[in-house]
């Protein structure tokens, strides 16, 4: 979802520059030292479970991260490309999922606020199923839960060490997003095709029903 369907500068904004502000203001530190503990505290946990964790960041901080992310709600965005992505596959019969490692809270104050949520026939967050998407586990565990054929997804995600272990669990159509931040750095390289907007997905799929038709 984030980085993917939405622009990851709301997440950077709120991570990497508002909660080391509160958190020296809570903890009576230099913004500088706020930012030292914050990135000790994110290579530690990152990749985990904890890591997506509001929860757990509000334990281990101090600070109220949900009710930090819902003051700065009005900073949440969509990619370019996202309605029309959704408005296409939605109108074209495809089955949509979202398979998020945002938790259960986050997922749920992101949803409200865009309105996503009735394009996606079914909405999982990695919480819910025990392990990070990172993880086989957690394309094990979904698969138990919804059945589907992996060699027919097309799953996007903004994240390489995700898309290895979507792979490592057999699904074969994946696809990057070359700019999950619009104010980062864009990829020129990757194991995977590169997206610049959601909406680069479609030919793709226009490919593969010629194929299948024809075949």
């Amino acid at each position: 979802m984030d980085g993917t369907l939405l622009d990851l500068a709301y997440d950077d904004f709120i991570w990497n520059h508002q909660l080391p502000i509160r958190y020296a203001e809570q903890h009576q530190c230099s913004l500088e030292q706020s930012t030292q503990a914050l990135f000790q505290f994110y290579q530690t946990h990152n990749h985990t479970l904890n890591w997506y964790s509001t929860r757990f960041w509000t334990a281990k901080v101090g600070v109220d991260t949900l009710a930090l992310q819902q003051e700065f709600k009005h900073k949440v965005s969509l990619r370019e490309g996202c309605l029309e992505l959704l408005d296409y596959l939605k109108s074209n019969g495809y089955p949509c999922w979202l398979a998020t490692n945002a938790d259960c809270e986050g997922l749920k104050f992101k949803l409200e606020h865009t309105k996503l949520a009735s394009y996606f026939d079914v909405i999982i967050s990695s919480e819910t199923l025990g392990h990070a998407k990172e993880f086989t586990e957690f394309w094990q565990h979904l698969h138990e839960r919804h059945p589907f054929a992996a060699t027919q997804c097309y799953f996007i995600d903004d994240t390489e060490k995700v898309l290895k272990g979507a792979e490592s669990y057999g699904i074969q159509n994946l696809f990057t997003i070359a700019q999950p931040s619009s104010l980062g750095q864009s990829k020129t390289s990757s194991p995977y095709p590169i997206l610049n907007q959601l909406t680069d997905l479609i030919p793709y799929l226009e490919q593969a029903e010629v194929t299948a038709k024809y075949a």
